[in-house]
């Protein structure tokens, strides 16, 4: 029997590697389209289907708009992989190419792709740069190194502590004979491969012959639609053959290439896709899941008795304001302004025995700051030594495009001459509509 129509809910809220293996353990072929982003990774999961694929193929079209000859790189599919894994709650096999490199980086592969979220990875024995599975040009590193890969994937997935299945796919059925693709197959099984691909399969009987070679363990098979090198069979003529997984590489980026032609060219010749092949806003809203957005926004949905004013403090003070909104009155009674003088002794002993130079006049002088509310009333009223400044302005020359040291060089100045008026540093105001002020006195 088939399980693509059935969707348990049970192991979708499981670990991903663990629904897999699952799905592994279960009677019957499973298939699982290939998706490319998060959309058709949803739309899969919407039309009951267990688990799903990603393929690099259709991500390197999808986001580069370039074919798959190793131009992704690992970073690329890794952030795609992501966003997939997130959109979904069925668990997802990530293509994993070739490991992007030597062991090590199958290593850091693998281990990237369990932080993703994926719960299972397809790795490849293909050299770098990797080429596009049924078409011309592969080559596969050595036997021995095929299987060293497969064992450093099995080592990251130790590291990690993880589950994740590790599918060991062999391109040497095209690169090199089928019966060297049969020895690879069961030299991953030996290093512990929870399940094993080979591509570009050309018979029935080949299908048979790799499913007979450790029976116990799940096989792939991978239907390219639209003309690969493998016969395109239906699932109850795989699980007869023993296959447990089918890969559908090319359908979701396929019919969706042909989709934007269909509409571009219906567009350009003022028309509009017709209702069979658009869907309605409606439907594209559901699909996207706009509906259960409002559902879950109105969990957190404060009403108007619940919203309370802006409230602020002032600095060395607990007593809080209410910014008038400028549409109703305030009912508050007005406080009185918070004032802080600043003793002359306080003043004096900046300058006494700690010459400055000749800003050193400053330091006998404070810095009154005044704050008035667009009410017009006084919000802040302190005073602090000037001298400070002199200090800030060897870390921070400029705040708010003032300058500290020309605004302390004409302050001196305006000291210098006797000036006992005092001077006006700043006086603007700021986004709530206060006035501030700052006065060298």
């Amino acid at each position: 029997m088939t399980s693509s129509g059935l969707r348990c809910k049970a192991v979708a809220r499981e670990p991903p590697a663990q629904a897999l293996r699952r799905i592994l353990e279960s009677p019957g072929v499973f298939q699982g389209p290939a998706c490319f982003n998060a959309l058709s990774a949803k739309l899969v999961e919407r039309a009951g289907f267990q688990f799903c694929f990603t393929s690099g193929f259709s991500i390197s079209a999808a986001q580069l708009g370039l074919p798959d000859v190793g131009l992704i790189s690992y970073g690329e599919m890794l952030d795609q992989g992501y966003q997939i894994t997130q959109a979904v709650s069925i668990p997802v096999i990530g293509d994993g190419d070739n490991g992007y490199g030597n062991e090590m980086n199958i290593k850091r592969t693998v281990k990237g792709f369990i932080h993703a979220g994926f719960a299972g990875i397809l790795l490849e024995d293909q050299v770098s740069p990797k080429a596009c599975g049924h078409t011309r040009g592969r080559k596969v590193v050595s036997r021995e190194e095929a299987v060293m890969r497969i064992k450093a994937a099995i080592d990251a997935r130790e590291e990690s502590g993880s589950d994740i299945v590790i599918i060991a796919r062999t391109d040497s059925r095209q690169a090199i004979s089928f019966k060297e693709a049969l020895w690879r197959s069961r030299a991953f099984a030996d290093a512990g491969a929870d399940g094993l691909f080979i591509d570009a399969l050309t018979s029935r009987e080949e299908m048979k012959a790799f499913c007979e070679i450790t029976p116990l363990l799940p096989k792939m098979a991978n239907m390219l639609e639209g003309g690969g090198k493998t016969p395109i069979l239906s699932p109850i003529e795989l699980e007869e053959i023993g296959f447990k997984l089918v890969c559908y590489p090319l359908s979701l980026i396929g019919v969706s290439i042909r989709a934007m032609e269909d509409a571009l060219i219906a567009i350009k010749g003022g028309r509009l896709p017709p209702p069979g092949q658009l869907p309605s806003f409606e439907e594209l809203k559901d699909t996207l899941g706009f509906n259960d957005y409002y559902k879950e926004e109105q969990r957190y949905t404060v009403s108007s008795a619940q919203t309370s004013s802006q409230r602020t403090y002032i600095s060395g003070s607990s007593t809080p304001y209410t910014q008038p909104t400028g549409t109703e009155e305030s009912t508050e009674k007005p406080y009185e302004p918070v004032v802080e003088v600043l003793p002359p002794s306080a003043s004096n002993s900046y300058s006494s025995n700690n010459p400055r130079g000749r800003l050193s006049g400053i330091w006998s002088r404070t810095l009154r700051i005044k704050i008035t509310g667009r009410d017009g009333l006084e919000r802040l009223d302190i005073r602090i030594p000037a001298g400070f400044l002199e200090g800030i302005s060897s870390i921070i020359p400029g705040v708010g495009g003032k300058n500290i040291m020309e605004m302390l060089e004409d302050a001196a100045v305006d000291v210098t001459d006797g000036t006992e008026t005092g001077k006006v540093l700043l006086d603007f105001k700021d986004t709530l509509g206060d006035r501030i002020q700052v006065f060298l006195e």
